[in-house]
Parts: structure tokens; C-alpha cells; sequence
């Protein structure tokens, strides 16, 4: 385990008087930015001696060893879902990671074996033999296929577990990768493949390539046989962007290919690729999202109205038309009720389709159109009251694949056909003992009279308040929908099944900003409306403590990324009612965010911290900002990882910093490995679990 860590994670307080401190604090703007220099030695001595210190007191505290097995167990189990990340020309790839291969393995079996229950996988890449033989610390990160074979592909291998990926060809047939085939260096690259013998590729070309949020300016086209810095530009964005990139798809008979350029996260340009080399500028409004292609259609989901279509709304268009320089006749797809939103959107042959949330419970729905040009819709049959996801969609004979859990109900899969019938194709049996625990959906009033759904689990026959366990997001239209308790590394893992067996109250609560409701859920917290999110969390709380559940003082706070901002808000504003915060890979210097690593790109949901009246409401919630002296908060655990290039480890560093500048306590760990996901191998996911619950133990005891 520590070969991976920087040390060991202890309760402490400040090092030196809080008064002297803050006069160092005083002095200058901001005393802590060299904790901003990712490997830089006085960091790293930093980083480690929090590491030890707080290890070692989680390390002491009553079962954590035993949490730490356990969890180890839960999340290396090869007794769960196999699921289908792509499904290619009869075949469905799987990347599969269990105790004996915590890397994993990047395998494939036919499409009839796997849906027969019963799949024959062959091995592509083992992860961690490639790592060891490399002298690489290789982490999977997807494949990008050429149609229609689908044989060629170029795989992504990230050094540590970052955003930035290395891409090399690959050979499905012959399982090994294609000598003197295409390779793109390291760097944040996105491609596609233009035929058998070229890519579209968008990366790092050297000086001036790079948008200020470190993502690609440029798209070139690479042919194959030439140097890379020879392949010959497509388009370009500008500095400010957020980035470019380029996109193909195959449909029936031939691929598909546009420029996607982001001016900020929600906005952008869509230009297709014409034979002839021309881009043809999209009819769609600057903030849809290009969704998939069927029959010759660009399919595409509106975030405002547009033309008498509600925001939410699917519609399309024939490429085609727009080629040959006639005005494209827009078609309505889908319309969303209001207690609907459109989630995930998959093309299939001749379905299309829908996975959608219906007051934060999910639908499975195949749309196909019909002659007189009409789209028809089919409900999937699959459980109600569950949390679907599409894994993935055979185009060759219309099947979605998709998983349908609940938080006391173990995940299934199931082969669902455009007709509605759905078939299982594996699923789990229960991974703990769930006699006496129960899931309701309430729901809280917020400040502005905003209703505010949330799931609570616990045990049934509790007579007097517990302590609550609260998770959020509440940002980038991202839905957070329940799913089965040990099946959560990127909330609280399997602590959150933890912390039900031993008495307490879980929450996931479904708070503005994300996506529950659509476009206009996820717009209500944005920039300078940020507090409603906030404010629906405090509710949720609040009415915890209303209905005897929780009691204030007694309820914990959990986020990561921006979820980690949020429960960074929740303990600077609201000491008096939260009693300990999970905040992980986090931003909390709301200041400087913008110009750490991908900061810029996120300027459309918070604004620009450099712009005065953006400064001006931003600085009302920024956590690194909003400490002060002499107040007593809540004792947090903040988590992050030295290699995440997406959310600087800067953030919880200062953040720690300056708490320990004025004399607050607080623990912190921050793994070597694992990018903004804070964890490769299950170990790191388990050992992240022990902490998080000895953590809520010692700060929540009952």
C-alpha cells in the first residue's frame, strides 16, 4: 500500500501559535501558493507530514482494519456485473478488475456467449503486465474503434491514473498493439478515426496549441505513414476556449464527422466535415449537445428553448441536407414532462435510445422513426423505482444493454430489445444483509420554496436521531441517482453500507445544479445563483433534524470535485449545523481556480474570479477564502491525489494550510496515484472507504 501513498493520513491542529499565523497570513495576499507546485519538495514534505499524522489516527480508531478488508473484498469480488463498454461488430470489449488483477484487463467475448450468460472472454491487455514490462504505472483509459470492422483501435494509457493519456494502435485480432502504427504522445488528446489510414486528432502540437485550460486549440489530420507534426490542420479555437476536438460516427452505410469547438462548458460551435474537406456550420443554438447519429440524422438535446422547443427537448436534423447547402428540416424528437429530464442518449440501428429520470428514477425508452416521419416511443420493461444506466448499444440488431439498480437492491443487466422486452443477462446476488434497512424519497423545502428530492437509507425502528451521512454534487447538469450501497467509489464507497449497519441515516440528495430535472435544474445554481445549491443542501439537513431523523451538530457533509466545493461551503457557512465534512479532490480556492490546471474550463459555472462583478458573488461562498480565526468548524477530512490534472491538489493543500495557520484541526490524505478519481486499484478505493468511515466514527459517535 505505501508504495502508492506519500506516506501514511491523525487528527492534529496547527504547528505554530495561531496568532503568529496570521500575521504571516496578513502579510501577504496569499502565504501558501508554493503548495501549488505539485511535486515541488517543500509540498511533497508538507503532503507527507499530514499523510502520517493523519493516517495514523484514523489507523488506531476501532475496526479500521477491519473496514479496510472488507471493503477490499466488496470492490475486488469477481462476483459482479461484466459490463459491456462497447458492443462492436458481434463483439463486446469489457475492462474487468478484480483482486488478482487490481489494473485490469481490457477483454472481449461475441456478442451471443455474453448475452447467453455465459461469455468466453479472450484477454486483449493485461494492464498491470503491460505497466510492469513498460515501467509504466498504466491505467486504462477506453478505446477509440474504426468502423465498420471495428479491428483497429487506438487505446489510451494514462501514466498514474491522470487525465492526460498516451494513444497507441491496436490490433483486436491479433491482440497486440500494431508495430509502427499511430501513436500520440502523452498529452489531454482526443481523436478520431478518418478511415482505415487517418486520424483526426486534437492534442498538445507544441507551443501555442494549448487552450488556458490546458486542452487542445487545434485538430489536424494525421495520415498514416507521416510524423505527426506534419499531419495538416482541420480547424482551430481560440486561447480562451476550452477546447476542440473532433468527432466520427458510423451510420448504416458511412461515418459521420464534425469539429466540436467549446467556448466555455456549456457552449460551443458544431461544424460538419464534408467530403470535400469543407466545415459546414451547424443550424443548432451555441448550448445543445450533439448527442449521436441515426439514419443520416445528427440527433442533438436543446439546454434553452429554441424554435417552439422546450429546453430538455430532443430534435434532429438530415446531415445530408445541411452538406448540400439547403436549410435542414428540424424534427422533433422527444419532449420531456416537466418532472423529466433527458439523461443519456444512445443510436442504435434503427432505435434511438433514451435513458430518462423521472423525479430521480430512471426509464429506459426506444425511439424509432417512422414513415411519415413521426418518432414512436417504447418503454423498456425494467424495474421501477431503480437507477438505469446504459452501458451500451448493438446497432446491429437494436439491443441496449443497460444496469438497473437500487441502494438495497444488487445491480442486474439486462438486454433490452426496441419492442420493449428485456431480458437478463446477469444478475448479482445481494453482497450484504439488507433485513431491516429501508429507502423512502422525501422531500425538502428549500429558502426560495424549491422542492428538493432526497433518498434516505437506514435502519427502520429508531426512536431517537442519529447521525446522517449527506452526499451532493449539485453542479454541470451531473444527476445523482442512488445506487447500490458498496457500489460507490466516487461518493463514500462502501463506507456509506458501513455507516447504515451500524445505526446511522444515509442521504443522497438530489440538490440544484445537477441534472434531476433537466436543463433548468442544473441553470438555477449557476454563477451568481451558486447559493441555491447550498441552500437546497441546508434543507435537506434541516429537515433531517424537522423529522427527528438527525439531530444539528450530528450530520455530516460528503462531496468530491465539485461536490468537494460544496461540502467546503457547507462547513465554512454552516458550522452550527453540520458536525463533520468528506471533501475530496475539491476546489476551495474559488479565487484561483481558473488558472490551476483545467480551472479555466469551468468558468461557465462559477464565473471568472478575475472579473470584479463575478469576484463579487463568487467570494461570497469561496471556502479558502471564507476561514477565519476563532470559529469553530467542523474537524473535515480532505482527500486528493498528487496526480489529478484535472482539480489541482492546491486546493485541499492551502485549504489545509490555512487551517492549521489558525489553529483548526482537521486530517488529510493525498495519494500518489489515481487522478481526480483519487484511486486506481481497489485497494485505494478501500483504504479511502476505512478512512472515510473511521472518520465519520470519530467525528460522529453515537
Amino acid at each position: 500500500m505505501k508504495s502508492h501513498l506519500l506516506g501514511g493520513a491523525a487528527l492534529f491542529c496547527a504547528s505554530m501559535p495561531a496568532t503568529m499565523a496570521m500575521a504571516q497570513t496578513d502579510a501577504v495576499a496569499d502565504p501558501y501558493t508554493a503548495l501549488e507546485q505539485v511535486d515541488g519538495a517543500s509540498a511533497i514534505a508538507t503532503v507527507r507530514r499530514w499523510n502520517d499524522r493523519s493516517l495514523a489516527e484514523l489507523e488506531k480508531q476501532p475496526g479500521f482494519e477491519t473496514y479496510r478488508s472488507r471493503a477490499l473484498a466488496l470492490l475486488s469480488d469477481r462476483q459482479k456485473i461484466a459490463v459491456p463498454d462497447q458492443v462492436l461488430a458481434g463483439r463486446v470489449l469489457n475492462f474487468w478488475q478484480d483482486a488478482e488483477h487490481p489494473r485490469g484487463l481490457w477483454r472481449l467475448a461475441s456478442v451471443d456467449s455474453f448475452t447467453a450468460g455465459k461469455p468466453e472472454w479472450r484477454t486483449l491487455i493485461d494492464v498491470g503486465a503491460l505497466g510492469k514490462a513498460e515501467g509504466r504505472s498504466w491505467a486504462f483509459k477506453g478505446a477509440t474503434c474504426l468502423a465498420p470492422a471495428y479491428v483497429r483501435c487506438m487505446v489510451a494509457l494514462s501514466d498514474g491514473g491522470g487525465d492526460a493519456v498516451v494513444e497507441r494502435e491496436y490490433d483486436l485480432d491479433r491482440a497486440s498493439f500494431v508495430e509502427g502504427g499511430f501513436v500520440v504522445p502523452e498529452a489531454k488528446t482526443s481523436l478520431a478515426w478518418d478511415g482505415p489510414d487517418a486520424l483526426y486528432v486534437a492534442t498538445d502540437f507544441g507551443e501555442g496549441s494549448k487552450t488556458d485550460s490546458g486542452y487542445a486549440r487545434m485538430v489536424k489530420r494525421w495520415k498514416r505513414g507521416t510524423p505527426l507534426a506534419a499531419a495538416a490542420q482541420v480547424a482551430e479555437g481560440e486561447r480562451t476556449d476550452v477546447s476542440i476536438s473532433a468527432r466520427s460516427v458510423h451510420d448504416g452505410s458511412r461515418s459521420w464527422s464534425w469539429v466540436d469547438r467549446r467556448t466555455d462548458f456549456f457552449h460551443g460551435t458544431i461544424r460538419h466535415v464534408a467530403a470535400d474537406g469543407r466545415l459546414v456550420s451547424s443550424p443548432l443554438p451555441d448550448d445543445a449537445e450533439v448527442n449521436d447519429v441515426i439514419d443520416g440524422r445528427l440527433i442533438a438535446t436543446l439546454k434553452s428553448p429554441w424554435q417552439g422547443r422546450p429546453a430538455g427537448a430532443i430534435i434532429a436534423y438530415p446531415i445530408a441536407e445541411l452538406l448540400a447547402g439547403r436549410a435542414p428540416a428540424i424534427e422533433t424528437v422527444f419532449v420531456p414532462t416537466k418532472r423529466q429530464a433527458v439523461e443519456e442518449v444512445e443510436a442504435g440501428g434503427k432505435a434511438l435510445w433514451i435513458k430518462l429520470l423521472d423525479d430521480v428514477s430512471g426509464r429506459l425508452i426506444a425511439l424509432r422513426r417512422s414513415d411519415d416521419g413521426r418518432w414512436v416511443a417504447t418503454t423498456a420493461a425494467l424495474p421501477d423505482k431503480a437507477t438505469v444506466h446504459i452501458r451500451a448499444v448493438s446497432g446491429k440488431d437494436d439491443r441496449a444493454f443497460a444496469t438497473v439498480e437500487a441502494m438495497l437492491t444488487p445491480p442486474a443487466l439486462y438486454a433490452a430489445a426496441a419492442d420493449g422486452k428485456a431480458d437478463v443477462v446477469q444478475a448479482l446476488k445481494p453482497r450484504f444483509d439488507a433485513t431491516g434497512m429501508t429507502v423512502e424519497q422525501r422531500f425538502a423545502t428549500s429558502k426560495d420554496g424549491t422542492r428538493i428530492p432526497y433518498f434516505l437509507v437506514r435502519k427502520g425502528g429508531a426512536t431517537e436521531p442519529v447521525p446522517a451521512l449527506i452526499h451532493a454534487y449539485g453542479g454541470f447538469e451531473a444527476a445523482q441517482t442512488p445506487v447500490y450501497l458498496v457500489n460507490e467509489p466516487y461518493r463514500s464507497g462502501p463506507a456509506g453500507l458501513f455507516w447504515v449497519e451500524e445505526g446511522n441515516a444515509y442521504v443522497l440528495a438530489n440538490i440544484r445544479g445537477g441534472g434531476e430535472y433537466g436543463p433548468a435544474w442544473h441553470q438555477a445554481a449557476l454563477r451568481e445563483k451558486r447559493q441555491n445549491a447550498y441552500d437546497d443542501l441546508y434543507a435537506v439537513a434541516e429537515d433531517l433534524v424537522k423529522a427527528g431523523i438527525s439531530a444539528k451538530g450530528r450530520i455530516a457533509v460528503s462531496g468530491r470535485s465539485n461536490g468537494g466545493l460544496m461540502a467546503g461551503v457547507a462547513m465554512t457557512q454552516r458550522p452550527d449545523l453540520f458536525g463533520a465534512a468528506v471533501i475530496g479532490s475539491p476546489l476551495l480556492d474559488m479565487k484561483r481556480y481558473s488558472h490551476l490546471l483545467a480551472g479555466a474550463s469551468w468558468m461557465g459555472e462559477y464565473g471568472n474570479p478575475d472579473v470584479a462583478t463575478d469576484w463579487t458573488f463568487i467570494s461570497r461562498y469561496s471556502p479558502y477564502q471564507a476561514l477565519k480565526a476563532g470559529v469553530k468548524y467542523p474537524v473535515p477530512f480532505l482527500y486528493t491525489s498528487t496526480r489529478d490534472d484535472r482539480v489541482h491538489p492546491g486546493h485541499a493543500r492551502k485549504f489545509a494550510a490555512k487551517m492549521e495557520a489558525i489553529g483548526a484541526p482537521f486530517l488529510y490524505f493525498e495519494a500518489l496515484e489515481g487522478g481526480h478519481a483519487a484511486g486506481v486499484e481497489p485497494k485505494e478505493d478501500a483504504l479511502r472507504a476505512a478512512l472515510v468511515t473511521s472518520y465519520l466514527n470519530l467525528q460522529l459517535p453515537r
